[in-house]
């Protein structure tokens, strides 16, 4: 499981609630050994979800997941939406479909899910 995989997984578990802000995170050498990873590549993870914002480091005590900061979650949320959307369009091309007909769609989708 690439550092990228992990780090996605720990942000949309946050995300979606799943961990909540104080929940304590598996240690870095557990977790690695639970999903069958480098030590190194659950430590970057950790590193770069921290960096985000998601989670806190205690020196001697774990790690921590964060109160969600709402302005920061939104920024994320539209991240991700824009980089759904991006391949979506990239599909969309190779398929031959028209922009036109790629909005009608996303308005369908929209609207059904309304």
């Amino acid at each position: 499981m690439p550092v990228i995989n992990l780090t996605i997984q720990l942000k949309e578990a946050i995300l979606a609630n799943k961990l909540h802000a104080g929940d304590a995170l598996s240690s870095i050498r557990a977790l690695a050994k639970d999903l069958k990873v480098s030590v190194m590549t659950t430590k970057r993870a950790y590193t770069d979800i921290e960096r985000d914002g998601f989670i806190k480091t205690v020196a001697g005590k774990g790690s921590f997941v964060t109160e969600r900061n709402q302005d920061f979650l939104r920024k994320e949320l539209l991240r991700q939406l824009e980089e759904h959307l991006q391949k979506a369009v990239k599909i969309a091309k190779a398929a031959g479909l028209s922009n036109e007909k790629l909005q009608e769609l996303l308005s369908l989708i929209v609207e059904v899910d309304n």
